[in-house]
């Protein structure tokens, strides 16, 4: 993978931001490979992002932060800007389903996934041997309604040892207290199955079934203190017919979401998405 730094902003739309976001590059010879933007007429906002060759740039990344932040003063910019050689660190957490979090085990130990596995967390210990034969540290934590306190006190504080930038929730079926939600806004994502708030809570499909649905999907989501109602990275769907049994959607809805978990973890890690309000900016 080709050593490059990520630039993303946003700010108040008006005449002249791209002008001289590339003005400045230009000026110190940076080389874009890859430029996008967006302009959202009903907010009002400018969003962009701009991939550039690390070896185009005469000095490193605290040097770029004090070179750039006149212009962001001017533009009102909220922005960071990434290094593709430091991967971003990510704790997956999981129950007793497998697909999410085997899934995201192989892409990441096939190289497809940038990004840096560090722990995995989980209520119960079913997928230790799986886990672990990735030579990744697997933490066993039980979550009951008695001990629930000093179980989030222990995961937060792997999480701070790990120095997480993300927390994946691979089917981890437990429900994240609002304190977590706050210390790690915008970098917790979530999965789960697209028919909410229809048929909430156990066995979701058996449910689907029953009314005789047509299309099933998942949503892959920031996790605030709103259930199930933070900003949606991406989404997916699959039709399906009278013809298909529960366990067919079982199945189906399975492939859906870790093929949906995949492509949101893989935006959050390549600094695609941008979040405003309670919406999300994704470039492709």
């Amino acid at each position: 993978m080709e050593h490059t730094y990520r630039l993303v902003i946003s700010c108040p739309d008006r005449v002249g931001i791209v002008a001289k976001v590339s003005n400045f590059l230009s000026t110190y010879n940076g080389w874009i490979t890859e430029a996008s933007h967006h302009s959202d007429t009903q907010s009002g906002w400018f969003f962009m992002r701009h991939q550039i060759k690390a070896e185009s740039i005469p000095f490193g990344l605290d040097q770029f932060r004090a070179a750039f932040e006149p212009i962001a003063r001017e533009f009102n910019m909220r922005w960071h800007i990434a290094d593709s050689a430091r991967p971003k660190r990510v704790v997956l957490m999981c129950s007793k389903e497998s697909h999410c979090i085997a899934d995201l085990l192989h892409r990441w130990h096939s190289k497809e996934l940038n990004a840096e596995m560090v722990a995995v967390i989980s209520n119960h210990d079913d997928l230790r041997r799986m886990v672990e034969w990735h030579n990744i540290p697997y933490h066993h934590i039980p979550v009951s309604k008695e001990n629930k306190a000093e179980a989030f006190a222990q995961i937060e504080e792997l999480l701070g040892q790990y120095e997480a930038d993300v927390i994946v929730l691979a089917r981890y079926m437990q429900i994240l207290p609002p304190e977590l939600c706050e210390k790690y806004a915008g970098k917790v994502i979530n999965i789960h199955h697209s028919f909410l708030p229809s048929f909430a809570g156990a066995r979701p499909y058996h449910q689907a079934y029953s009314r005789g649905v047509k299309l099933i999907g998942a949503t892959c989501h920031y996790v605030t203190q709103d259930l199930d109602e933070g900003p949606i990275i991406e989404q997916d769907v699959i039709r399906i017919s009278h013809r298909d049994s529960i366990e067919d959607m079982v199945r189906l809805g399975k492939d859906v979401e870790k093929n949906v978990l995949a492509r949101g973890l893989r935006s959050h890690v390549e600094d695609r998405v941008i979040t405003y309000e309670n919406k999300t900016v994704v470039f492709d």
